[in-house]
């Protein structure tokens, strides 16, 4: 008879259980959005620091055994990776995964969205701040809103189900972008989420002054809606509060400075050179890349992300003098 334990669940000092990844696999990226990366001089990191398909697997096959269920794979833009889909395919013939989503700023979606679908990708985050050209490059510093627009529409097309668009808010800045958005996002069935912009910006420029919060935007949809009733979560560690619109429809809301929800978080992060890291401000990481490239076993490994998820700490501390800003960029991290 087997009497050997089951892998123990990756929970923190705090009570928390750990069930979702996210995991960067380039650094590299498209556009320079200017909330994520400088205009100019960005360096990239060498091709050999970045993790290979088969070290993600592995990674990811080792953590859902500890109960990681689900999966997201960003970047950088996750898209310029060549052969993505060959990841997601990997990915997807792991038994304990249950969800493999992407979040893309969509530029290269309209060539890849079926070969995705294909592999086992599930579900779809889409950037789409403006649906202006103009205001398009004031924000991404490069042309292509219609590249966006046709990879959307890919992705409906290749029976994607669920897809969510992202808008970060400015103050200052995309107040004239809320509704035309929402409108967009409604007459087609998808899901809007408005984030608050965070101090993950590479200039080191953010501050309190530009956060456009998810009250002041959703004051400005009851406007034009009518009133949006919220919707109870049915996972309290989802990171968006939704709310459904007058006349069908939902849109969701993700506070991370003005309502931060670190009290229910599950996540952890890979970085695309294979650094653990337990939050997104986290100003410590955990060198994952280092044991599977020196012959490290599954418990070596797991035992690092253990070390990781103990030392969590209770929340990020935006709002507190203690908080410390993380010297790496967005694009770095992984969004």
């Amino acid at each position: 008879m087997n009497t050997a334990l089951a892998p123990a669940p990756l929970v923190d000092r705090f009570g928390r259980v750990h069930t979702s990844l996210r995991v960067s696999v380039t650094d590299r990226c498209n556009i320079r959005c200017a909330y994520c990366m400088p205009a100019t001089g960005v360096k990239f990191l060498p091709r050999n620091e970045i993790l290979s398909f088969e070290e993600i697997t592995r990674f990811v096959r080792i953590l859902s055994a500890h109960g990681v269920r689900k999966v997201r794979l960003t970047g950088g833009e996750p898209l310029v990776r060549h052969n993505l889909s060959e990841l997601v395919s990997q990915l997807a013939a792991l038994p304990d995964v249950e969800e493999i989503a992407l979040t893309t700023n969509g530029m290269l979606l309209a060539d890849q969205a079926e070969a995705l679908k294909t592999a086992g990708l599930d579900r779809l985050n889409i950037s789409l701040d403006t649906l202006r050209e103009a205001k398009f490059e004031q924000i991404s510093r490069r042309t292509g809103l219609d590249q966006v627009l046709a990879g959307i529409a890919s992705a409906e097309a290749a029976g994607f189900e669920g897809t969510r668009l992202n808008a970060t808010s400015l103050r200052g800045f995309t107040e004239e972008e809320i509704i035309p958005l929402a409108e967009f996002a409604l007459e087609r069935g998808l899901e809007l989420r408005f984030i608050e912009y965070m101090p993950l910006d590479a200039g080191h420029t953010w501050s309190h002054e530009q956060v456009l919060t998810g009250s002041e935007v959703l004051r400005r949809l009851g406007e034009r809606f009518g009133e949006l009733m919220p919707v109870e979560r049915e996972d309290s560690s989802q990171p968006a509060v939704d709310y459904t619109v007058p006349g069908g429809g939902r849109i969701g809301f993700i506070n991370s400075v003005s309502e931060p929800f670190c009290g229910d978080c599950n996540r952890l992060r890979l970085t695309a050179e294979g650094q653990v890291r337990n939050c997104l401000f986290s100003t410590i990481e955990y060198d994952a890349r280092v044991l599977l490239r020196n012959g490290a076993s599954d418990e070596e490994l797991a035992q690092l992300v253990a070390d990781a998820v103990a030392a969590k700490l209770p929340g990020h501390a935006i709002n507190d003098e203690s908080f410390l800003r993380p010297q790496r960029a967005m694009y770095q991290i992984g969004g």
